[in-house]
């Protein structure tokens, strides 16, 4: 049964324009305060940025004609002091606020709390690339951390079978924003952990304002990928910012698609690598095996004969070398004892008697000096053809 339309019935349209007449009556010009959460700078030339406090966000469009009298851009989590009017877009039946002056107050407290927490882990080591380990050549199994109904897991599968179909992926359904979405991705990956046939893991989600990655600025989920078993690679979906948990990965992605590619190489690839090794291999087996033909056909081959008459004549030949070294050395030793003897024979007593010389002998020896001698003593005299006994019959000292 057809219910009728009464008169007082407003389609969605005439509410929605009834609502932005009103919200710009009452509420006119406002000055609203709170930490810039995303940004975006159209080719337009139009801003598109949304502020938020603990509690609530506000999407926020600035067009081209009043951003240029904006003296500094704003940046994700500066504090802002936005003015401008209220405004219901009414396609979406959103409401906006239209800025007509954006004034920076400062850094939020939440980007500053961020801050703290990225120096924090940087200084306990949790950034450093000497911790991170590489990735699997070609990993047989995948863990994959993310919504089971996002686009990350789409993504990563088409990926992953596109580039070498056969692979495994173990998916760990998790929440990935909103509050508890950390806690949700560390059981995941806990499960993948506990699974044991991961030999990497994929964390991540495709992109989002920074409330919606909040969930990978969480302390616990970076200590927990530090701590996980297997290699990490953080895949979420933001190419500006740069999240705590890239940080502390051990690869860190653009996006999900990123992440498959980092992890699985392409067949295709390896198949055409393969290939060439195995030319270049058996190239250089051919080259090889012409080398030692080469050198087997300059090798000449003896009968066993032959090489003992060589031996022998090699022996004959050793032998008279030796004879005439031993003759050379025995007439060097011939010479040399000759050269000795002659000048031992020019220092002999005997050659002084051949000279003329005498020498005389008494009872006690060689006399050197008529003081040893006295009348009447008998004395030998030694010539150089013999020997003459004479007595002493006077002794005169010279003067």
């Amino acid at each position: 049964m057809q219910v009728p339309i009464t008169e007082d019935a407003l389609s969605v349209t005439d509410l929605t324009h009834e609502l932005k007449d009103y919200v710009g009556t009452v509420f006119g010009q406002v000055q609203v305060f709170g930490e810039v959460s995303s940004f975006t700078a159209h080719r337009s030339g139009h801003w598109y940025f949304s502020i938020k406090d603990p509690r609530s966000v506000l999407n926020c469009v600035m067009f081209r004609g009043d951003n240029a009298r904006v003296r500094q851009q704003p940046a994700i989590g500066d504090e802002v002091l936005v003015g401008g009017s209220l405004d219901i877009y009414a396609p979406q039946g959103r409401y906006n606020l239209i800025a007509r002056s954006v004034r920076p107050l400062g850094a939020g407290a939440q980007q500053q709390a961020l801050e703290a927490l990225k120096r924090r882990l940087q200084e306990e080591g949790l950034f450093d690339p000497a911790r991170k380990r590489p990735l699997p050549g070609l990993p047989g199994t995948i863990g994959v951390a993310t919504s089971p109904t996002g686009a990350a897991i789409r993504d990563i599968t088409r990926v992953i079978e596109q580039r070498f179909p056969g692979r495994h992926i173990v998916l760990a359904p998790c929440r990935v924003q909103g509050v508890g979405a950390a806690a949700e991705v560390i059981a995941a990956m806990d499960r993948l952990i506990a699974h044991g046939g991961a030999e990497v893991i994929i964390v991540g989600r495709g992109g989002g304002s920074q409330e919606d990655l909040a969930a990978f600025n969480d302390e616990a989920l970076a200590r927990a990928i530090v701590a996980c078993p297997i290699p990490v690679v953080s895949a979420v979906g933001h190419e500006v910012d740069v999240s705590i948990a890239d940080l502390v990965a051990d690869v860190r992605a653009a996006t999900p698609s990123h992440g498959a590619e980092l992890v699985v190489p392409e067949r295709d690839g390896l198949v055409a690598l393969v290939d060439e090794l195995s030319e270049r291999l058996i190239s250089a087996m051919n080259r090889g095996m012409h080398a030692r033909r080469a050198q087997l056909a300059k090798v000449v081959l003896t009968h066993p004969k032959r090489r003992i008459e060589d031996a022998r004549l090699r022996l004959d030949e050793l032998m008279d070398r030796l004879v005439q070294a031993g003759d050379r050395d025995q007439k060097r030793q011939a010479n040399r004892l000759a050269k000795l003897a002659g000048e031992l024979g020019a220092l002999s007593p005997l050659a002084v008697l051949e000279r003329g010389y005498s020498v005389v002998n008494n009872t006690e020896g060689v006399v050197h000096t008529v003081t040893g001698l006295s009348a009447g003593d008998t004395v030998r005299i030694r010539m150089r053809d013999g020997t003459a006994e004479a007595e002493i019959t006077g002794v005169q000292l010279s003067v």
